[in-house]
């Protein structure tokens, strides 16, 4: 496994293996591995030739410096991880490889970037589409793999390679759960374990809101419960509960295939998201 901190001695390894016709996947993450993450490493190791995987805490996505400070990082077990599951290349550049000047550039995407999480972190997915661009253009993938547990990103970043042109096949990957159903995330690894066992009700949340609404419950009325049945647990605040379109996010009443309930909230000070398909 070559690892590269400088774009320039990636670039220059990434098209000797073009050059021979190689095909290329790339896992774009922030570290902090777990299983979700090997899973988008071994689906890319099955499917292309060569698979990046990025490591890289991007400064532009955080709107709280706090939650930036606090989020883990752990290089060392991750390179480990990444071993292990067939990756090829790690690429973990510094901050100054990455925004050699400030960067006031900003990304609008309409409605799409203004509901659920862009409600709450307004600006987070500007950050996101900035730094995806960085590493679409420096790794020019055939493929990139993303999870499905951020759904509302992968559907932001499937806009931007649309409207940028981006030569490249996007894939997202089904979530992978504790036994508890608590969908993993880097953030887990803040949580005591009381705390990981308190988070499971946003997964039982879900559960819950799609058999309501299944037999024929009011998505207002869903919401309703919910919130009581997170909020009856100290130190959990439901931030949103919502029922969308898998195509554009925008709300709806219709318990249908294409739709998806999101959710969103805290155990103690860490934020979680997840969400649960319809169909």
């Amino acid at each position: 496994m070559d690892i590269f901190s400088e774009i320039k001695p990636l670039r220059a390894f990434l098209d000797t293996k073009r050059d021979l016709h190689l095909s290329i996947g790339l896992v774009p993450t922030m570290g902090a591995l777990h299983r979700g993450h090997l899973d988008l490493i071994r689906v890319s190791a099955q499917e292309n030739d060569i698979t990046v995987c990025s490591i890289y805490v991007n400064p532009t996505q955080f709107n709280n410096p706090s939650d930036l400070a606090k989020y883990p990082r752990t290089f060392e077990e991750d390179k480990e991880m990444l071993l292990s599951a067939g990756c090829n290349v790690i690429f973990a550049p510094l901050n100054t490889e990455m925004y050699k000047v400030p960067s006031n550039l900003r990304f609008d995407f309409g409605y799409l970037d203004k509901i659920l999480e862009g409600e709450f972190r307004p600006g987070h997915f500007s950050g996101v589409a900035l730094v995806v661009s960085k590493l679409f253009n420096i790794v020019k993938p055939t493929k990139a793999y993303f999870g499905q547990k951020d759904f509302q990103q992968y559907k932001v970043i499937s806009k931007l390679a649309e409207e940028l042109l981006f030569d490249l096949i996007l894939s997202s990957v089904p979530i992978v759960r504790e036994e508890s159903g608590l969908a993993m995330s880097s953030r887990n690894k803040r949580l005591s374990e009381s705390e990981k066992q308190d988070a499971t009700v946003f997964y039982q949340s879900l559960l819950l809101a799609k058999q309501l609404l299944l037999s024929g419950e009011s998505i207002e009325a869903v919401k309703i419960k919910s919130k009581q049945k997170c909020e009856a647990i100290p130190g959990v605040r439901l931030e949103y509960l919502e029922l969308a379109d898998t195509e554009n996010l925008k709300p709806t009443q219709l318990v249908s295939g294409n739709a998806i309930l999101l959710i969103a909230g805290y155990v103690g000070e860490v934020r979680l998201i997840d969400n649960l398909l319809i169909g």
